[in-house]
């Protein structure tokens, strides 16, 4: 029977790692990542809505497996995602490493626990045992890099190359994450892929740490070369611009590109403006409710900021902080939530 995954996974190396595995697997593979806390369980409710869909449209002929990686569940999670899976008829398998989750391995036979092994090496080993995977060990030495650098094995001879690769995903802010999953995944895994390019060179871990640079350009180039902030700005902008029917709000009457954590405002709310003649202003809001507003000419962004955030500035670049700002792991309850604030302060 075929086979769809829908496999979720942390978002440090080791996490993405396991997705650098399973996306050359399967051929039908969905893949969510998520930090630890509560956007475990809003990922694992965005699974279960996306199979309800799935069986919507395309029936029943399928087995869908949700794949868990280097996430441990509590207990309640864990009946949770148990009692969906049942009710949508999905199976679960849960590979992780972390030894908080061990009242939890034991609660459920869907969920394997080692502490000695890395979840990307346990996913590995359990790609090759169950699907023959990987099956000239290509893969091996990339794998044991992530291992020796995520479990701490200082003394091992990958463990320096683990290092770079360490920081190579963590400093990957280039794109958001929320706002963008399936492009932000996507460069991170990448670069990993470039990381297994360079394994085998002499001096591997400063190549590697040399060579990032032009990694990470090489993924935003298009047609020409140009410096990376303008080439990820282009890219973003290319992005924001294909989604902004998702993405727009509103301002008396005024229609704004919505960013969420994209940062660099200045260059890509900017190029935003340039590309989208229709709309009005750009505004990127963080985490924390700080917001940055962009302008070209349109709105005096200034008056806006002024108004719904007690900030100002300049008339095309401004910036403030939304009072009570909720935020979310769904881009879409960010959205909704400055739509809503934006409309009360102009009641």
């Amino acid at each position: 029977m075929k086979q769809h995954i829908y496999h979720l996974s942390h978002i440090d190396l080791d996490g993405y790692g396991c997705q650098y595995l399973s996306q050359q697997c399967f051929d039908d593979i969905i893949c969510y990542n998520a930090n630890y806390g509560p956007e475990v369980p809003a990922r694992l409710e965005e699974i279960v809505k996306q199979i309800e869909q799935d069986k919507f449209l395309h029936g029943d002929g399928v087995e869908r497996l949700i794949l868990i990686t280097d996430l441990n569940l509590t207990t309640k999670e864990g009946n949770w995602i148990e009692k969906e899976a049942v009710r949508i008829g999905a199976k679960l398998q849960l590979l992780d490493h972390h030894a908080t989750g061990a009242s939890a391995a034991e609660r459920f036979a869907w969920y394997y626990l080692d502490t000695k092994r890395c979840a990307t090496l346990i996913t590995y080993e359990w790609l090759q045992k169950h699907y023959h995977f990987d099956a000239n060990n290509d893969l091996a030495r990339i794998v044991k890099a992530i291992n020796a650098i995520d479990i701490w094995v200082s003394d091992d001879a990958l463990f320096e190359y683990g290092k770079v690769m360490l920081g190579m995903i963590s400093g990957a802010r280039e794109i958001g994450r929320i706002l963008f999953p399936a492009q932000d995944r996507a460069f991170k895994l990448s670069m990993i892929e470039a990381a297994k390019e360079t394994l085998e060179e002499e001096d591997a871990p400063i190549k590697l740490d040399d060579k990032l640079h032009q990694v990470k350009k090489a993924f935003f180039k298009k047609e020409k070369n140009d410096t990376k902030d303008n080439l990820v700005a282009y890219y973003v902008t290319d992005l924001l611009t294909k989604d902004k029917q998702r993405l727009t709000i509103e301002y008396k009457g005024h229609k704004g590109i919505l960013g969420y954590n994209v940062g660099n405002a200045s260059i890509i709310g900017n190029a935003s403006m340039v590309a989208n003649p229709d709309y009005d202003f750009y505004m990127d809001v963080n985490f924390r409710g700080n917001f940055s507003l962009r302008s070209n000419n349109k709105l005096d962004v200034s008056a806006m900021a002024a108004h719904i955030g007690n900030g100002g500035g300049h008339v095309n670049a401004s910036g403030g902080k939304i009072d009570g700002y909720k935020d979310s792991f769904v881009y879409a309850d960010v959205r909704k939530f400055i739509q809503e604030y934006i409309d009360k302060k102009c009641t």
